[in-house]
This record gives structure tokens, sequence and C-alpha cells, in this order.
């Protein structure tokens, strides 16, 4: 449960401010697409962080960086609270998100540490499900907050919980990496690790796709506020219903994930993709694009963790760089999406639907490609058998 929290402070970190974008940008002066460098830094910073810890992690452990990550999360949460500009508003986020970045990656990187093969994924379907009831409760949280308090109350909460949580780790997660598992520390190290990863086709395919797939949700993710507020006129507590709705989306497809085949839950991310877009460059259609968002939520959960597992099998003492590439991938393109889908985002649904499709198209395209790479190497290893005794 405790690693199930931690993995979900990307969401938390997001999907609690998402409801107060509007007042954000009114308060200080900024349009839409200024104020979505909030959660752009924020991405960039989450993405950054896990490509620093990863690795560290694989030669420190997991229990020291992880507590030190949680505790900067919670001092930067107060920082973002008193910003008094959006440029320092920003970066607060990207500092914010250096320290969340911590409980993301080593997450991840714990489970491996403890299961693999077919445990490792259940394990996954786990952690995205306790994951997925951030989605579900941090817009509730965060609609309700702004009834009693500015969008800045809402940074003292994210402070507030980074604490429990960090009483919650330091009680509860042990370390789960043996020194004797341990591999050497130093820049080199560090890149020799994401070479022979680079170097992984298999690995960086399913990275790429599970990417993808990520940005695809990012996209909704950033740009909904707007679209569903700006364009169709609900208020901060209709919309987060309505989020919550599709987080609960995205916990059934967490649970279903390992009865579906993955290319079926790509192409639902694909055909959501589809239903947004319908809805019109002038925003017409409400209808298609709700649906639309529901179906890139359960798209994201049938998917997520089929494609972590499959990329972080086998990884073993590489986990933390492994983990760190794959937060990386998905951070880092989701944040350039969702800047993209942000633009425009108040007058209609154009750029976002467009966004969502070509990103949801990727990862399909790419994901079956993977899978064909996996199942080739597989053939391959099994012809050839053990390696004989010479």
């Amino acid at each position: 449960m405790v690693l199930g929290v931690l993995a979900s402070f990307g969401p938390l970190s997001i999907d609690v401010y998402l409801p107060a974008l509007p007042r954000v940008g009114g308060d200080l002066a900024a349009g839409a697409g200024a104020v979505a460098l909030t959660v752009t830094s924020c991405l960039v910073g989450l993405g950054v962080g896990q490509l620093v810890v990863g690795p560290l992690s694989d030669r420190y452990g997991r229990r020291p960086l992880l507590l030190a990550g949680v505790a900067f999360f919670a001092v930067c949460s107060l920082a973002c609270a008193v910003a008094p500009t959006l440029p320092v508003l920003v970066l607060a986020r990207f500092l914010q998100a250096l320290g969340g970045s911590a409980g993301i990656v080593l997450s991840r990187a714990i489970a491996r540490d403890l299961r693999s093969g077919r445990e490792l994924a259940r394990l996954y379907a786990l952690l995205i499900s306790v994951n997925a009831l951030a989605p579900i409760l941090a817009p509730l949280l965060g609609g309700q907050l702004l009834r009693v308090t500015s969008w800045r109350g809402t940074f003292v909460a994210l402070a507030l919980i980074g604490g429990l949580v960090l009483v919650a780790s330091a009680s509860t997660v042990q370390e789960s990496l043996a020194p004797d598992g341990r591999r050497p520390a130093g820049v080199r190290a560090a890149g020799r690790s994401y070479a022979a990863l680079l170097r992984d086709r298999t690995f960086m395919g399913l990275t790429l796709a599970s990417a993808m797939a990520f940005a695809t949700l990012l996209g909704y993710i950033t740009a909904s506020p707007f679209v569903l507020q700006d364009v169709y006129g609900l208020s901060p507590q209709l919309f987060s219903g309505v989020f919550a709705a599709n987080a609960v989306a995205l916990l059934l497809g967490a649970r279903l994930g390992d009865r579906v085949p993955l290319l079926a839950g790509l192409g639902v991310l694909l055909g959501g993709s589809l239903g947004v877009l319908a809805g019109g460059p002038d925003g017409a259609g409400p209808v298609p694009v709700l649906v639309g968002f529901a179906l890139v939520s359960l798209g994201m959960g049938l998917t997520a963790a089929p494609l972590t597992a499959l990329a972080m099998d086998g990884q073993g003492s590489r986990a933390g760089a492994a983990s760190a590439v794959l937060g990386a991938a998905q951070f880092g393109i989701g944040g350039v999406v969702a800047a993209l889908a942000s633009r425009g985002a108040s007058s209609g649904t154009a750029a976002l639907g467009t966004s969502l499709v070509v990103t949801s198209a990727v990862a399909l395209a790419v994901g079956a490609g993977a899978l064909r790479s996996a199942r080739a190497a597989s053939s391959a290893c099994a012809r050839d058998g053990p390696p004989r005794r010479r």
C-alpha cells in the first residue's frame, strides 16, 4: 500500500492542483498556455529526477534516497504555496517534482527487487490499482479545497500529505537491495547502465510504447480542465466529479489488465483519442469528448502494468536505471504533449484531439513491434537451449 502511494506522487502532484488551474491564471495574470507551464515543469522535474535517483539507488540502496526525496517534496510544496509570481511557481513546481520523482522510480525498483515474471506483473497491477486512487481522490480534494481556500492552500495540503507519507515510508519500507547486489557508483557506471539499456531493442520499444500511452493520458489530464470548465462550463466541483469517474475507469482497467491482450488495450486508448477528436474544432459535441476521456483512462489502466512489467522484467541489478529510463521517457514525452495539447484548450478540442490520436497511434504501432521482438528473442532462446558446458 505504501509503495502504491509513493508511485502516486506524479498524479498526486498534478491532480490536486488541476481544478485550480483557471484560478491561478486569474490570480497571476497569465493565460492558459502560460499556466500550463506549471504542469509541464512538474512533468519535466519528475522525468529528470528519476534519471538521477534511479542509478544512485542501484549503488546506495533504495531507502535513503526514498526518504530524502519525500522530505524534499514536502518542503518544496510549501515553496509553491508562497510563490509570488508565475516564474517562481514554475521553478518551485520543478523542484517539488524532483523530490516526488524518488517515490515513483523507487517504488518500481523496489517491486522489481522483490518479484519477477508474472508475479511482478501482478504486483505492478496492484501498485497501479492503489495509484489509481490518487486521480479519484486528488481532484475531489482539490475541488473541495477551493471552497474554503485559494489555490495556494492546495500546496499546503500537498506538503501535509508529503509529511504523512514520509512517516509511513520510514516506518514500513525496508531496504530491498542487498549490498552484494549493488552496482558501482559514478557517472561512468551510470552511463554504462544507460548504454546497455539503450541497446536493448525490446526494452526501448516497450519503454517508448509506455511513454506514448502515458503521454496520451497526460495530454488529457492537462487540457481537460480548460476544455470542460472554459468550453463546456463545468464548475470546479463538477469537473472534479467527472475526473474522478474517469479515474474509476482507469482503476477498472488496472484490475482487468492481465485478462485483456495488450494490443487490445492500446486499441481502446486509440479509440478514446478518436472520440476526443470527434468533438470538433469549435468545441461542439461534449458527448464524444466525455466518452473519449473515459476510454483514454480505461485504455491506460489496461496497458500500464503489462507494459511496465514487460520492460522491467529481467533487468536485475539495473532495476533502478531501467525504472529511471522508463519514468523519464514517460514524463519527458508527456510534458511536451501536455504543453501542445493545452494550446487553445480554452476554445476547443482540435489541438488536444490531434495530440492524443498521434501519441496513442504511435503507442499501438511501437507496442506491436516490441511484442514481436520479444517473441522472436524468446523463440531464439528456446531453439538454442541452455549454453553447453565446455
